[in-house]
């Protein structure tokens, strides 16, 4: 017998008092529901309430058993029967967790940089409006706002972001020379350096000297990663080394000036490749094990010359290139006969050089967004077979997709919009945590009696022109998170300031390599030595060769002592 039989044959159902389990909305994912898949499901629904028979019908049947299926009804079961064949429209909201929809509305301009950490837990997006925002989906409630926000690099474009492979770290790179590394949570590790401009040879920069485009991380090493840029290089860094680059891939056009601009890089999966596709049309392969003299694939004219490539994406086997380009076109390369493309989709409006295409985590399909037709228009996100390209599923979204991100692990479509929208795409049955954990939590609870009563009974007063460091907290709530939060922040905890490595920032000086080397030179040692060891040094040198009293050597007496000795010994005797 088990012991919860024991309790009920005892009559007691438990101890203390239960706590009560909230009770979950089963229809909270419906107001999320899309435009197009609710009409679709209402039609059905209304054609099944159609078909049911009515009370008399049902009264006046003498037969004993259930009857035949109502003719209406038959029809729609008929129309259901091909359930899981690929050319029916319902079987695509199956194969894509596009059935609802959240929208995370907080920048102003076009959202030109989007990413998600590993787990799915947070998204990073940059924007037109300078800013970079921070989303967390764990900690986002019904108003979906961005937890943190700042501006990497001032009043410049956001062009793309990357998490790290472990999530602890991403990269932000914007319309100047040079990446910026941060944490997880926002706070800026640290910039890498840029190049010296005057210098003609890239090889011989520190860094780059023109406006960055892309960057990637290494999928094995999270101490790799590459940047790409206008100067005609790919850098290849250490996350730990920011003073100076690895390697230097300098890209040579076949055009006069032997120069071309890097709009977008990529590692291939197991990170033996890496690509770049250039503003010339060109696009280029290099191993990693070579020495980066020249590609070791490469193919002339693989877009239009004079458009910008948006994204260049390996395959999960490695063995195919997705590109999208700023012609207005996807193009699939495969890397064992890379002459001409696989398969080439034409007529796909770009609107921003940012925009992109990626492969399905399944790598059976490919994802992009079509620009719209007209300004103020609907755009498109195509859902294409990788095969064919040819389209499988057509979403219209609000405004132009520019940036497309699909997360394996929670099985839902992020994309960026021209509005300055975030699009996520979700399906309640597919897809796993992210965007449904905002309808798991429930409504925000309401105020009570007893939240108003301690209100009222225990009022915080502050004095007028009180600085905001001797306010009382507020009554009620434990400041130990706040104290834990101000200990990370370095100014609040008074940290020291660590040495400045440079030329100096801040109004501080920096020293560099040479000021210490002059320093170890010119140091005083005055301080170290005995001053009465040190004259005694000099003083049989002042004796053979006196310095102030040379003239007088020659007529100077010698000084004449009488004779104590003698005397002295007969002290002694005495």
């Amino acid at each position: 017998m088990s012991g919860m039989d024991v309790f009920e044959a005892m009559g007691i159902a438990g101890f203390g008092k239960k706590t009560k389990q909230r009770q979950l909305d089963p229809n909270r994912f419906d107001k999320n529901k899309r435009g197009d898949t609710a009409a679709s499901s209402s039609v059905v629904a209304k054609q099944v309430e159609n078909a049911r028979p009515t009370e008399d019908q049902e009264s006046d049947s003498d037969e004993i058993g259930p009857g035949p299926p109502p003719p209406g009804l038959q029809d729609i079961n008929a129309e259901e029967e091909p359930e899981f064949d690929p050319s029916d429209d319902d079987s695509d909201e199956q194969l894509f967790p596009v059935t609802h929809e959240l929208l995370l509305k907080d920048h102003t301009k076009v959202v030109s940089a989007l990413t998600m950490d590993p787990s799915g837990a947070r998204v990073l997006s940059g924007s037109h409006d300078y800013d970079c925002k921070l989303w967390d989906f764990g900690g986002m409630d019904w108003r979906c706002k961005p937890f943190k926000t700042w501006e990497p690099a001032g009043s410049y474009y956001v062009h793309d972001v990357k998490f790290s492979n472990d999530g602890q770290q991403f990269l932000a790179i914007s319309g100047t020379t040079q990446a910026k590394l941060y944490d997880r949570d926002g706070e800026e590790l640290g910039s890498y350096v840029k190049g010296d401009p005057y210098i003609r040879d890239m090889k011989n920069t520190a860094g780059h000297v023109a406006e960055l485009t892309s960057c990637a991380w290494h999928p094995k090493d999270p101490q790799t990663f590459i940047t790409s840029s206008l100067d005609s290089t790919i850098r290849i860094w250490d996350v730990e080394d920011r003073r100076k680059q690895k390697t230097v891939i300098v890209v040579k056009s076949k055009e006069r000036g032997a120069r071309t601009k890097v709009n977008s890089c990529g590692y291939s999966p197991d990170g033996g490749l890496i690509g770049g596709a250039c503003m010339d049309g060109a696009l280029h392969m290099w191993q990693t094990k070579s020495n980066f003299v020249r590609p070791s694939m490469s193919i002339e004219g693989a877009h239009a010359k004079g458009t910008e490539t948006g994204s260049v994406t390996f395959s999960v086997d490695g063995r195919t290139v997705l590109t999208r380009g700023g012609d207005d076109t996807v193009k699939l390369w495969d890397l064992r006969s890379f002459k001409k493309p696989l398969v080439t989709r034409t007529g796909l409006a770009t609107l921003y050089p940012q925009t992109n295409a990626i492969f399905s985590p399944d790598n059976k399909y490919v994802v992009t967004g079509a620009g719209a037709s007209a300004k103020g228009g609907r755009g498109h996100l195509l859902f294409m077979h990788r095969d064919t390209l040819e389209t499988v599923k057509d979403l219209e979204v609000d405004s132009t997709p520019v940036k497309v991100y699909w997360h394996s692990k929670i099985n839902q479509v992020l994309t960026g919009l021209s509005n300055g929208q975030i699009c996520v795409l979700y399906s309640p049955d597919m897809s796993l945590n992210g965007a449904k954990l905002l309808l798991n939590k429930g409504p925000p609870r309401k105020a009570t009696v007893e939240d108003m009563s301690d209100a009222v009974a225990a009022p915080t007063i502050i004095t007028p022109h009180a600085l905001p460091m001797f306010r009382d907290s507020e009554i009620g709530r434990s400041t130990k998170r706040k104290r834990e939060k101000e200990r990370m922040d370095p100014r609040k905890s008074h940290r020291p300031e660590l040495p400045v490595t440079g030329p100096g920032r801040g109004g501080r000086v920096g020293a560099s390599a040479t000021q210490h080397v002059v320093q170890n030179l010119v140091r005083d040692t005055t301080r170290d030595e005995d001053p009465r060891e040190a004259l005694l040094k000099l003083a049989a040198t002042a004796d053979e060769n006196p310095v102030w009293t040379a003239a007088w050597r020659a007529n100077q007496p010698k000084p004449v002592f009488a004779p104590v000795e003698g005397e002295q010994e007969d002290e002694e005797k005495k």
